[in-house]
């Protein structure tokens, strides 16, 4: 069983959403998916990117193969998590 993370597309016409999702690869674009990693959303201007990057890890480490852009977006969410750490922890 070949798995790839990648997104899946949710969300309306001109509004898209997606689902950062470890899927099989064979499997359609929108179709079942193994786990739901977390969400982007391109067009907001706050929270964009929503990631488990714990779980991310888990599934490079068990072989999954991210795309070019899930890849992107596991490494900014990788940047912006032990920024987000510190501050939670000191209030």
């Amino acid at each position: 069983m070949a798995l790839k993370i990648r997104l899946s597309r949710i969300g309306a016409t001109h509004n898209p959403i997606y689902h950062v999702v470890v899927a099989e690869a064979r499997s359609r674009r929108d179709g079942a998916a193994v786990e739901i990693l977390g969400t982007y959303t391109p067009r907001s201007k706050k929270e964009q990117l929503s990631l488990d990057v714990a779980r991310a890890e888990y599934w490079l480490s068990k072989g999954a193969l991210p795309t070019d852009t899930a890849k992107g977006l596991i490494k900014k969410a990788r940047k912006n998590a032990p920024a987000a750490e510190p501050a939670a922890a000191e209030a």
